[in-house]
């Protein structure tokens, strides 16, 4: 074992043996080789790095069963169809399996590589008194930001891990996350007993997303839109029950796709059937509430779109992260308004007085993304602490530069309207003010006498809309509870000269900027052929799709055309198992085209 342990080639035979690849990808060979030291990591990777393959490697090398932890039985299921469908043999410990007392038993004869548990149940006496039954190679503890109350996704029965995990001091500690700051990430290794010399940041880049962000002028169109320029399976987040059953109603109608809703309203029957029909899809629509994602696997999501604006960076960072998670290009699209920042300020006074200054900052670097005229992704990766370049080439911004124009005196002219009509009235009546129109609710209300009427000229008169919409968005300008607009945030700076404002103007028509870069090949025989026999086996073995293989794969094999099992063996994604399990059916496949 020792040998094992020292040689960098053992890891990369096992990777080959087991995964089908050649090589590993960004850090993963690092953490593999501290947890195959038997050190403690916290390893923070974009949806998408391969973080699950950094515990399971592992797990097939190292003597004993890694146990890990997991928030969703959705997830957990998942991830044991991939592991089992490599040959690894897992299990999962959850209120819904009916198996075990059989997996407990396996666990104890030492013949389980992983176990899968939710935390609420890893934190229980009975739990730990199992575990001292048979030996333990590795807790892993994924999705580890549930553990810091800096967290997005704060779970506290995270925070009763460890315990757990001290009463065995001989084993490491391997916490996983995508998305996590600098304050996050040092709460979660003191949470988890990690020192600070086990922190592995990859890095937060997903340079096959594609990231677009729009004014919502008509979500309905938009949609459409998206939808008829990008094939494939697709997520479509709405923040209300009620948005989502209208949304899929009237996209399934508009484009004949399939789409379906998932929200907790739904009955647990309906919400498994249709998670299981978008697992299994090809070409699927789910528009969901966030309650729809965690537990979702899948990889060849091509978009995942936002209907409204998501509750923070790191929300946004996470959902979008569903998409592409094959390596294969993808679009994430949000559409924006500023009622919904409007909205999210009104909130903010509904939380604990503690949380409010941690949940503004959210927020008001959320509104910064949307209102950037600079590239999209270098926003989002200097907000998690990283420097990145000043432009990307696939984002919105980059790929159709907006014009950027400096607004501060208009600025100055709609907070002076905002604050001489006494913080009351919406930006319909402030702009019929500034621009003088003829109007009697002006007049009644003696608005036609104020020293900012008519100082709005036609030509600057059209970009009131979507300065006041960026100012919404900072918090400059906020809506009171009977819809009018008074000042907020920084607005005396503004008035006072001592902060410039710079707006983008916006695109025409609301249509989502960049190229579309479609993933397959269109129209080649033998690659469809190729998806019909998975679509097959997949329907046999009662797994989705891309659990038998990922696109990436098949188009592999259909532009090398393997002749043999062994010229089969080398293409990237075919371990032994599944060259086992499958290569001779693709082979008399390829061998007909």
């Amino acid at each position: 074992m020792d040998e094992l342990l020292t040689d960098n080639a053992a890891p990369r035979a096992a990777l080959r043996r087991i995964f089908g690849f050649d090589a590993f990808r960004g850090v993963q060979e690092q953490v593999v080789t501290r947890v195959l030291g038997g050190q403690s990591t916290l390893a923070v990777m974009p949806t998408g790095a391969g973080k699950s393959l950094t515990y399971q490697l592992p797990a097939v090398m190292l003597p004993g069963t890694c146990v890990v932890v997991s928030p969703l039985i959705a997830l957990m299921h998942d991830q044991l169809r991939a592991a089992r469908a490599n040959g690894i043999r897992a299990a999962t410990l959850t209120s819904a399996d009916a198996d075990w007392r059989e997996t407990m038993d396996r666990y104890r004869a030492g013949e389980l590589d992983l176990l899968y548990i939710a935390p609420e149940r890893a934190s229980q006496p009975q739990f730990r008194d199992l575990l001292q039954q048979s030996p333990v190679a590795l807790f892993a503890v994924d999705e580890a930001h549930c553990v810091s109350e800096w967290g997005h996704d704060f779970r506290p029965d995270y925070r009763q891990l460890r315990p757990l995990l001290d009463s065995f001091p001989d084993v490491p500690r391997l916490a996983l996350t995508a998305t996590a700051d600098a304050h996050t990430r040092a709460d979660i290794l003191t949470q988890l007993g990690i020192g600070d010399d086990g922190l592995i940041v990859a890095g937060f880049d997903r340079p096959n997303i594609q990231y677009n962000i729009l004014h919502r002028d008509n979500g309905l169109r938009q949609l459409t839109q998206l939808l008829t320029k990008h094939a494939g399976p697709g997520i479509i987040y709405a923040s209300t029950r009620r948005k989502v059953e209208e949304l899929s109603e009237r996209l399934a109608a508009v484009t004949r796709r399939e789409v379906r809703p998932y929200h907790a309203g739904l009955s647990s029957e309906d919400r498994a059937a249709n998670q299981a029909a978008f697992v299994a899809s090809e070409n699927m629509v789910m528009v969901a509430t966030i309650a729809f994602g965690m537990g979702i696997d899948k990889p060849d999501v091509r978009f995942v779109a936002h209907a409204g604006v998501p509750k923070s960076i790191e929300a946004y960072y996470q959902e979008t992260g569903r998409a592409g998670r094959d390596g294969d290009p993808a679009v994430a699209v949000m559409l924006w308004s500023a009622g919904d920042f409007a909205f999210a300020r009104q909130r903010l006074g509904e939380l604990e007085e503690r949380r409010q200054p941690g949940e503004r900052a959210r927020l008001d670097a959320l509104a910064g993304l949307v209102e950037t005229p600079a590239c999209r992704r270098a926003q989002l990766l200097r907000h998690f602490g990283e420097n990145p370049p000043e432009t990307c080439g696939n984002c919105d911004n980059c790929l159709d530069p907006p014009r950027v124009i400096e607004v501060t005196e208009l600025a100055r002219k709609l907070l002076s309207a905002a604050y001489r009509t006494g913080q009351s009235f919406g930006f319909g009546h402030l702009q019929k003010v500034l621009t003088g129109a003829d109007d009697e609710r002006v007049r009644q209300r003696g608005h036609d006498q104020l020293s900012v009427f008519g100082i709005v000229e036609a030509e600057e008169a059209r970009l009131l809309q979507p300065l006041a919409r960026a100012l919404q968005a900072r918090g400059c300008l906020v809506t009171t509870e009977h819809g009018g607009l008074a000042l907020g945030a920084d607005a005396r700076a503004i008035l006072k000269g001592e902060m410039p404002v710079v707006i983008a103007r916006p695109p025409g028509g609301g249509k989502s900027r960049g190229r579309d870069r479609g993933a397959n090949p269109d129209g080649d025989p033998l690659f469809e052929a190729l998806r019909a026999l998975r679509r097959d086996l997949a329907a046999e073995a009662d797994v989705p799709p891309y659990v038998v293989f990922h696109d990436a794969t098949l188009r592999e094999m259909a532009s090398r055309k393997p002749r043999d099992l062994d010229e089969m063996g080398t293409i990237s994604g075919i371990g032994v198992r599944k060259l086992e399990a499958y290569g001779e059916a693709f082979l008399e496949v390829i061998a007909r085209h």
